[in-house]
């Protein structure tokens, strides 16, 4: 049976799509044959831009199962919460389609990484948050931080909504690609965490996400 991982963030812009292809490229260092998937995905007509990105951070090309929407197979033009998303799109979210979808990855791979949008309780209906679902589908989470201003406290309120439902936590995944980051900010934002989460989820690995040079970039 494959492996689920959700990816989510500390928030919107924690670099969720870098880490998620990254963690996608280990896994296939280690010899397993891994997909990523987008949850649902907002802001773009058509096509998902982050199943693109994963694509191309991982300079590889696009898979037949992202033609046939099968990594992203809810996506709405608006770009914000799923629940506003939806009804601006004049939709409904109907989350047996990502079920579906990522039961048909699973079979086909070892691994399936599911990138979520936004943090952990952005809202698919007004009562219903992204956490609710991650829960109810017995996913662990791979949370994405970084340095930057808040990361504390965002990073800090997600580990304790995880430990408050039992949601394992797979790992963390700490973003260093950002630019203009202090380094000794960063490096007492690593430890800090690092310190904070063994207490909540012991034994959960830190891992480093670095910056990315695709086969299109200097």
């Amino acid at each position: 049976m494959a492996d689920i991982i959700f990816i989510s963030g500390i928030d919107t812009d924690a670099g969720k799509t870098y880490a998620t292809a990254h963690l996608a490229a280990l896994f296939a260092n280690e010899g397993r044959s891994v997909i990523t998937q987008k949850f649902i995905q907002t802001g773009c007509s058509g096509f998902s831009e982050d199943i693109e990105a994963h694509r191309r951070l991982t300079n590889s090309c696009l898979l037949p199962e992202d033609l046939d929407h099968t990594t992203a197979p809810i996506i709405f033009s608006y770009p914000a919460s799923a629940q506003l998303a939806a009804e601006l799109d004049g939709k409904k979210i109907d989350l047996d389609i990502i079920d579906r979808a990522t039961a048909k990855l699973a079979e086909r791979y070892d691994v399936v990484l599911i990138e979520g949008a936004g943090g952990l309780m952005v809202p698919i209906t007004d009562t219903y948050f992204t956490i609710d679902y991650i829960a109810s589908r017995h996913l662990p989470v791979a949370l994405v931080t970084n340095a930057t201003l808040g990361s504390i406290n965002h990073t800090i309120l997600s580990l304790e909504a995880l430990a408050s439902r039992s949601i394992p936590l797979h790992s963390i995944l700490y973003n260093s690609h950002f630019d203009h980051i202090d380094p000794v900010i960063a490096a007492d934002t690593r430890r800090f965490i690092s310190q904070y989460a063994s207490r909540l989820h012991p034994g959960t690995p830190i891992i480093d996400i670095p910056s990315f040079q695709t086969s299109n970039e200097q």
